[in-house]
C-alpha cells in the first residue's frame, strides 16, 4: 500500500428512516451536490414501494440490497507477464455499496419516458423478486468467480 490510507468517514442516518442503509442509497442517488433531490426521488420510491409490496419500505430496501449483494468479485492481477482473473471474496461495506450502484444503474437504463423514482421502485421491487438488471449482475459476477476458481491460488 503506498501513501496514508484515508480516514473513514461516519455517515449520518438520515430522517425519515433511521438507517444507515437509507442514507448512503440517498447519498449514492446525490449528483452534483443536490441531496434535497437524491432525498425526494428516494422517498417517493419508498411510497410506491409501500404501496405496491404492503409492508415496511426499509424492510423492502434491504432485503432487495441482500438479495443483490455480491460474495465474489474477480480481480485482474499479473503474473509473469500473464494477468489473470483472480476470485476474492468482497468485504461488507464494498458490498452494499456495489448493490446500491448496481440497482441505480438499472434504474437508469430502466428510465424510458417515465419519473426516475418510478424506474428505482421498479428495479427494487424486481431485486426484492430476484430478478432484473442488478440480480443479473450479480449472477454474471458470481459466474465469472466460479469460472476463474483454478486462479485462486495466485490471490496473496
Amino acid at each position: 500500500m503506498r501513501g496514508k490510507q484515508s480516514k473513514k468517514r461516519k455517515i449520518k442516518e438520515e430522517g425519515v428512516y433511521k438507517s444507515l442503509v437509507a442514507s448512503k442509497f440517498i447519498n449514492k442517488l446525490m449528483k452534483s451536490g443536490k441531496k434535497m433531490l437524491a432525498e425526494k426521488i428516494f422517498y417517493k420510491s419508498m411510497d410506491i414501494l409501500k404501496k405496491d409490496l404492503k409492508g415496511d419500505p426499509l424492510v423492502i430496501l434491504e432485503k432487495s440490497l441482500e438479495n443483490i449483494r455480491p460474495k465474489l468479485e474477480v480481480r485482474a492481477r499479473r503474473v509473469g507477464g500473464v494477468n489473470y482473473q483472480i476470485p476474492l471474496p468482497i468485504p461488507e461495506n464494498r458490498q452494499i455499496a456495489v448493490a446500491i450502484k448496481w440497482i441505480i444503474k438499472g434504474a437508469k437504463e430502466r428510465r424510458k419516458d417515465k419519473e426516475f423514482y418510478v424506474a428505482l421502485a421498479e428495479e427494487l421491487k424486481d431485486a426484492y423478486k430476484k430478478m432484473g438488471f442488478a440480480y443479473r449482475k450479480k449472477e454474471e459476477t458470481h459466474k465469472m468467480a466460479e469460472a476463474n476458481k483454478a486462479f485462486a491460488h495466485f490471490q496473496w
